[in-house]
């Protein structure tokens, strides 16, 4: 009886060994999402383009005729679309229904590589910005350059519901022609 133990032991050994799962890396495999690159601008950085840009945002949504509110987490997507070069991310502000500024999330720029992103993400128990809110972006680079896609993505789950929806960003103030940066 001894060696049967010792035989269900053996099998059962093999059967979690090859269980097992062994992740196969990929060559020149990056992370999914590259650590922010802090930047000081100096007076001798020249602005070739860049933009100020409004994303509207939804903490919430109102739903069966307006009595419910439905929570939503936010992320708010920046992602570079130039094939060979940076832009300079130099303010992420979040504003609330009534306009008033909620967070800054940005202490210093930041840049963003070619075909880099980045995000910044609200809690979906973060009801501060309210229906009307919204982030400011403001970006800069040395070059002209493809212009980067910004939008927010808003999803909540409840039970067995649930919703999800983008939101773009929109230009609201453009600048070029070598302007010297503003220090930060």
């Amino acid at each position: 009886m001894k060696l049967y133990r010792y035989i269900y032991l053996a099998i059962a050994v093999i059967i979690l060994a090859s269980c097992e799962s062994t992740p196969r890396s990929q060559p020149n495999a990056i992370p999914a999402t590259p650590l922010q690159k802090t930047v000081t601008l100096d007076k001798n950085f020249k602005i070739a383009s860049g933009e100020t840009l409004y994303v509207p945002v939804y903490s919430h949504i109102y739903h069966h005729n307006r009595q419910e509110i439905f929570e939503l987490a936010v992320t708010l997507s920046i992602r570079n679309t130039d094939l060979t070069n940076p832009i300079i991310i130099t303010s992420v502000r979040y504003y609330n229904s009534e306009g008033k500024l909620v967070k800054q999330y940005l202490e210093r720029p930041i840049q963003l590589d070619a075909l880099a992103s980045t995000d910044f993400f609200i809690n979906r128990n973060d009801t501060s910005g309210g229906l009307g809110a919204n982030f400011i972006i403001e970006w800069v680079a040395q070059t002209e350059i493809s212009e980067p896609i910004v939008e927010a993505v808003m999803i909540g789950t409840d039970f067995q519901q649930g919703i999800s929806f983008i939101s773009p960003g929109r230009v609201i103030k453009s600048q070029n022609n070598d302007k010297r940066s503003p220090l930060k």
